[in-house]
């Protein structure tokens, strides 16, 4: 008896649904950089209330999009029918997020007005609508996320996979990065006064961290959720 194919009819939208994804994990990574970036200020107490309050909410704005990103990757990496809602949700949370943030630095006397800053988000949210209208009803989207999720692992598992991914990921990439760091700096004579030459090679560390920890990420999801050849019966 023939088969019948399940995914739904509509137009192909020439890839330009894989757009959120992309934009999703960029988003991530910067997350992931500003939570290193901000690690040394927890514990700070004589930081401004202003400050603190900014500080300590991107802090955990960045654990949550991080984590609520994961399991968007896994949706995504899934095919899943869901994954279009899922993500119009979480960019609406972001593009929320990234207003009252800003409004927050503009209406705060303790913070200077930055029009890089401003442009910044400005482009952030211009990104996080087009991505919206991409997997908007009838954008051809629904024919690559048509998944009912019946021959893919839960979510949970890619999830699982994808933490272990991130820290073994990053694990490898500051030691990659750092030997890196080390070997530029002896290569080029760079000077170690004040402990120049032990500063790059753990910035380009830290470098190797965030690519490492996002690229072990990706890869633990796709690894899971890869496509097994059909065995012949």
């Amino acid at each position: 008896m023939a088969s019948i194919d399940q995914q739904p009819a509509g137009r192909p939208d020439g890839g330009l649904s894989l757009i959120p994804v992309a934009w999703l994990v960029i988003i991530m990574g910067l997350s992931a950089y500003g939570l290193i970036s901000s690690w040394r200020l927890i514990g700070d107490f004589s930081l401004p209330d202003s400050v603190f309050f900014l500080v300590y909410g991107g802090l955990t704005g960045g654990v949550i999009t991080i984590l609520w990103g994961l399991y968007l990757l896994g949706l995504a990496f899934n095919r899943s029918a869901r994954f279009p809602r899922h993500y119009t949700i979480w960019q609406i949370a972001i593009i929320i997020w990234l207003l009252v943030r800003q409004a927050y630095v503009l209406l705060v006397s303790d913070f200077v007005f930055s029009a890089e800053a401003l442009g910044f988000t400005v482009a952030e949210i211009a990104i996080g609508l087009l991505c919206i209208y991409l997997l908007r009803n009838g954008a051809g989207a629904e024919t690559i996320y048509a998944n009912p999720e019946t021959e893919r692992p839960p979510v949970f598992v890619s999830i699982l996979a994808a933490l272990l991914g991130i820290v073994l990921g990053g694990a490898i990439g500051v030691c990659a990065g750092f030997f890196a760091g080390s070997l530029i700096a002896d290569l080029t004579h760079m000077s170690c006064f004040e402990g120049a030459c032990g500063f790059f090679a753990a910035f380009v560390g830290l470098g190797g961290m965030i690519v490492g920890a996002v690229a072990g990420g990706i890869f633990a999801i796709w690894r899971v959720n890869r496509r097994k050849p059909a065995r012949a019966r």
